[in-house]
């Protein structure tokens, strides 16, 4: 099941996000090497970030979430995980 990460940074996120990112992209890895990250990226507007990813339950979605280094590390101030339904493109 698809679910939408959104992380919203705190007030010292963007100085963070630069020393925590390579933490960051190598938890993101191993779900990548397993095609379960349909994408993944920064909002540009520098709110935060946007994450859409497979996981078999919310509880596992969340504890990624809770565990992801942008969060441990305040890039993060709060995240919000719902679950998706991809419309379009049309999965696979």
């Amino acid at each position: 099941m698809k679910f939408v990460i959104i992380g919203y940074d705190g007030p010292e996120g963007e100085a963070k996000r630069k020393i925590h990112r390579s933490a960051h992209l190598r938890n993101l890895e191993p779900l990548d090497r397993q095609g379960r990250v349909v994408l993944a990226g920064p909002l540009t507007d520098k709110a935060g970030s946007l994450l859409v990813l497979e996981f078999e339950t919310q509880e596992e979605a969340e504890e990624f979430a809770r565990h992801d280094p942008y969060t441990v590390h305040g890039v993060f101030e709060r995240t919000e995980v719902h679950p998706f339904m991809q419309v379009f493109p049309k999965a696979p």
